[in-house]
């Protein structure tokens, strides 16, 4: 009871905090008038990064001496789905979000008028495995999912991971036009997936271990184990496992200094966290309200994400996206089938602007 006491004063006082910083005039969406002025105030993810940054005096460096004085940090809160900082971004509640490439290419590709503005390096096969309950000797493998049910966010990777693990094993997910081998249904909310496969109403999931209370704390609890990994030499890995930050457009070409600071601030905030794991667990813990060993997993496991390295070069991100769209195509992704994006399209959604060479960068 406590989490879940936890869990919903957070949402809350997230939904006053976005109330307030909307009423202020915070980007995303509405602030200066021309591009020559300084954007007052904006709203970001809270994140175990962010906290630290804006603890730190990260963002305060950074933002400062472009003018930006306000940095508000909107938490999603524990009930919200995974997608939703996409329909934040387009309705202009936070500027810059956090989302896997595949999702966010799903998102473009659904009508988000976006940019990516930083790919993070190529994943890895600890990231998003496949799971089930650790006391399930029925489950051992991935084969032994055959004919079993398996629940997760569809536009995630905690569908694009599994699937090719799936796939290449020769039991196929279900989709919308075919039945496979794997009963799939979809869960957006992460809580709710792990629990479906606690409570024996799924026979697995997958998520990012390092994703929260919920995800983090079943597994430090020992109530899951790892059935199935994603190969080293496949898709996901070393395509559509990547991170992205992602912006409107307008927000982009308006306020490109401001974006060029945030990247610059999480730079910072990465090499300083690695060189104070222990602090910057507190920091975490505090701010999120997790237990120290969840934060200090949060940034230590070989899964974790919020700290992973950039991937410099604009036309390495667009051949992962091309490489990626183009797989999943091949082996039955229905809604990428159906919305695909042309060369040109993934060519403008990477902003080459915020990349080596680009006006923006922090990489020159």
């Amino acid at each position: 009871m406590l989490w879940k006491r936890q869990s919903r004063r957070t949402f809350y006082s997230s939904a006053l905090a976005l109330a307030a910083a909307l009423a202020t005039g915070a980007w995303a969406g509405t602030g200066a008038a021309g591009a020559a002025e300084a954007l007052p105030a904006i709203n970001l993810q809270l994140t175990p990064w962010t906290v630290i940054a804006r603890e730190k005096g990260f963002f305060k460096q950074e933002f400062d001496r472009i003018g930006t004085t306000q940095i508000n940090l909107i938490a999603s809160g524990a009930a919200e789905l995974l997608g939703a900082e996409a329909a934040a971004v387009k309705g202009g509640a936070i500027a810059i979000a956090q989302r896997m490439i595949y999702p966010a290419t799903v998102h473009r590709a659904n009508g988000l008028d976006g940019e990516i503005i930083w790919v993070s390096e190529p994943s890895n096969r600890y990231r998003a495995p496949i799971l089930a309950r650790a006391d399930n000797d029925n489950i051992k493998t991935i084969a032994d999912l055959d004919g079993k049910k398996f629940g997760s966010s569809r536009i995630s990777c905690y569908w694009s991971s599994p699937f090719e693990i799936a796939q290449k094993a020769g039991l196929p997910l279900d989709s919308r036009e075919k039945q496979g081998r794997i009963r799939y249904t979809s869960i957006d909310n992460v809580a709710v997936a792990i629990s479906s496969v606690l409570s024996g109403a799924t026979d697995a999931t997958t998520v990012h271990l390092a994703a929260g209370a919920a995800a983090t704390g079943a597994w430090l609890s020992g109530k899951l184990k790892v059935v199935g990994r994603s190969p080293d030499d496949g898709v996901y890995v070393n395509n559509a496992g990547r991170v992205t930050y992602f912006a409107r457009r307008d927000f982009v070409d308006k306020y490109p200094e401001v974006v060029k600071a945030f990247l610059a601030a999480r730079e910072q905030t990465r090499a300083w966290t690695f060189d104070h794991v222990d602090e910057a667990a507190e920091i975490v813990a505090r701010e999120t309200r997790v237990p120290v060993e969840v934060a200090k997993f949060q940034i230590t496991h070989a899964g974790e994400w919020e700290f992973m390295a950039g991937e410099p070069n604009a036309e390495r991100a667009r051949n992962a996206i091309k490489t990626f769209q183009a797989w999943y195509i091949e082996n039955g992704d229905d809604i990428l089938a159906e919305r695909k994006l042309t060369d040109a399209q993934i060519d403008a959604f990477v902003d080459e602007r915020f990349f080596v060479g680009g006006q923006y960068s922090i990489y020159n």
